[in-house]
């Protein structure tokens, strides 16, 4: 009885800060391209062993690290922040990308940045690095005598499979269809202790479906059908090939048998988070989190 109450607890509740030893879903940032001040830009963190392998860098991320951090988590600061996987392109998922260069370097980071993500990230990088270029002289020329190992991007373009292993975990790429975008990813990581599967921004997919099933945690985008049904009709023929309803959702859980789905990126457009976890409870029995920025699993 005590073993099952634990379990429970893990799955069901957001954890305290500080008291779980194996790895951690940590949630950065659960928005979108709105601008919600309670609700930073895409991104969430992985955590094992005091390291920390973060998922995409919407804007607020480092900050939102760094209260993590704060509450308990050292991986987070943002010294230790070294290794970064991006699903896709899109703006919302990438304009915290200078912050997660730079604001590390001047805070002592001691080595590059190593970064995993779709044909196009180098390009970005480089044009990144070459704007900031005076401020990356003047850090590491003047009299902050910044390392200059700590402004280097090690930029890696990935294809489908393996893309990462070190002694915590191993991480696996596959694509979703994310409208016209001609690559977005998802990911799978693969701990001692668990596997946890982000789909990043995408439709129904079956391919997802595929590299998740029976993982622990999927974390998994979505829209509201009440909200979307007030949308005009540009908008509706935009979300429903770009992003992923409660109905689609519930028939992906109901395919992948996640011991717990979290809610991410979620669209709401007027309708109540209470709304959007009926939408999939009406079909899906499993157990369901509409997920917030700072929430740990």
């Amino acid at each position: 009885m005590r073993f099952f109450s634990v379990c429970f607890l893990l799955f069901v509740s957001p954890l305290l800060y500080g008291q779980v030893s194996g790895t951690q879903l940590v949630l950065l940032g659960t928005g979108t391209p709105n601008a919600d001040p309670e609700r930073s830009g895409p991104s969430l963190a992985i955590v094992v062993n005091n390291m920390s392998y973060v998922v995409d860098c919407g804007p607020g991320v480092v900050r939102r690290a760094a209260e993590a951090k704060n509450k308990g988590i050292a991986s987070l600061g943002a010294a230790k922040l070294k290794r970064l996987f991006i699903t896709h392109l899109h703006s919302d998922h990438t304009a915290g990308y200078p912050d997660f260069i730079f604001t590390p370097a001047v805070l002592e980071r001691d080595g590059p940045l190593e970064v995993y993500g779709p044909k196009g990230l180098v390009t970005m990088t480089d044009h990144i690095l070459a704007a900031y270029k005076e401020d990356i002289d003047i850090r590491i020329q003047g009299l902050e005598h910044g390392n200059p190992e700590a402004y280097k991007v090690n930029t890696h373009e990935i294809k489908e499979g393996v893309i990462y292993k070190d002694s915590n975990l191993l991480v696996k790429a596959f694509k979703v269809h994310h409208g016209s975008w001609p690559e977005a990813y998802g990911y799978r990581f693969e701990t001692k202790d668990k596997v946890i599967v982000v789909s990043g921004d995408c439709t129904y997919s079956e391919n997802l479906i595929t590299n998740a099933k029976g993982c622990d945690i999927l974390v998994h985008e979505v829209y509201s059908l009440e909200g979307f049904a007030k949308r005009d009709k540009k908008w509706q023929a935009y979300h429903s090939v770009f992003h992923t309803s409660t109905p689609q959702l519930a028939e992906i859980a109901n395919k992948v048998h996640p011991k717990l789905l979290v809610l991410t990126h979620q669209l709401l457009w007027g309708a109540s988070k209470e709304s959007m976890l009926n939408e999939i409870k009406q079909s899906y029995q499993g157990k369901v989190v509409y997920g917030n920025d700072l929430e740990v699993y």
